[in-house]
């Protein structure tokens, strides 16, 4: 609920965090962000804007929208863009693949498998025989942790013991409202829409995370640039890395913030809104450096024994350089 004294206290401590920024001389140019239309990195995306972090931090954000994942990857490669948000399994990949990308931490929130609020299910054991939707393919990253933890906890072979249907998250999501499916594996926010809603959360990926002995607080997704650019424009990085943490503050300790950024996350009421920042606070990442990147590299080691080549290609150890050392906190 946004109550007059809730929204007072954020108010406040909006305030403060706004000011608590310090404003920067150094002109240092601009920084273009690609980035998925409708994707999630716009929200903390547009509290930067919102706000003019970027400005205090001296510099001008860019952000430049693409209606598909590919076409960011691409404009990345080619340069037209100077960031874009990755995991860190695709630096690496294209590291041992002789393109020098490298990664900035960006948030460690992961999906979920739902099911619907009447469904019988207590565990993973219980969808014996059932179909589940898989967002992203049968190399989606939580569908192989998924799978690791189902062998490890029950003795479950979920490709062998389910009937995976692999799809759009959107079109995933009305088929377990239509009851075409049992369970859905999809990605966080469509998760939290339906938490909103009344369905339920059978098992968390960052509990698999967890349970397979890799922190759920350690990172997926970043930013990811050309090391070289990286490396030319260091303050600048450094700035945009600095931003993004103020903008996390405030989304964290802001529950007006939220309400501002309803037109962003496009949540159709209060519950919803609720939901993605409850998740979404649950992603920020609150420590980056070589414990957590030595813990991403465990990960990355779970997943190469998983999906193989095909996964991650030819480098069998998250390749050097797959983070960039001069962002930590």
């Amino acid at each position: 609920m946004w109550r007059g004294s809730r929204r007072l206290l954020a108010a406040q401590a909006l305030a403060v965090l706004v000011a608590a920024v310090p404003a920067r001389a150094a002109d240092l140019g601009s920084m273009k962000i690609g980035v998925l239309k409708f994707g999630t990195v716009n929200w903390e995306l547009d509290v930067i804007k919102a706000h003019g972090l970027d400005a205090r931090e001296g510099f001008t954000l860019d952000v430049v929208p693409f209606g598909g994942g590919d076409a960011a990857d691409v404009a990345l490669m080619g340069g037209a863009v100077d960031a874009i948000v990755e995991d860190w399994l695709f630096v690496s990949r294209q590291r041992s693949d002789g393109v020098p990308l490298t990664f900035i931490p960006y948030s460690s929130s992961v999906g979920a498998v739902m099911v619907r609020p009447d469904s019988l299910a207590a565990s993973l054991a219980d969808l014996k025989g059932k179909k589940i939707g898989i967002a992203g393919g049968p190399l989606d990253k939580s569908w192989l942790l998924l799978q690791a933890y189902a062998r490890r906890k029950d003795g479950l072979d979920l490709v062998r013991e389910v009937e995976p249907v692999y799809g759009a998250p959107p079109l995933l999501t009305e088929k377990l409202k239509g009851g075409e499916l049992d369970a859905v594996l999809n990605y966080w926010h469509f998760g939290a829409r339906l938490e909103a809603q009344g369905y339920r959360r059978l098992v968390g990926i960052g509990e698999v995370q967890e349970a397979l002995g890799v922190p759920a607080s350690v990172p997926q997704l970043g930013y990811v640039f050309q090391e070289a650019w990286g490396d030319a424009n260091t303050g600048l990085v450094q700035a945009f890395a600095r931003s993004s943490r103020a903008a996390k503050e405030l989304m964290k300790s802001s529950d007006a913030e939220w309400q501002r950024l309803m037109p962003v996350t496009r949540a159709e009421n209060g519950a919803e809104q609720e939901a993605f920042m409850r998740r979404y606070r649950e992603g920020i990442v609150e420590r980056w450096g070589p414990e957590q990147q030595a813990e991403a590299a465990k990960l990355f080691a779970v997943l190469a024994e998983l999906g193989g080549e095909k996964l991650v290609g030819s480098g069998r150890e998250l390749a050097p350089g797959t983070f960039w050392p001069k962002v930590s906190f």
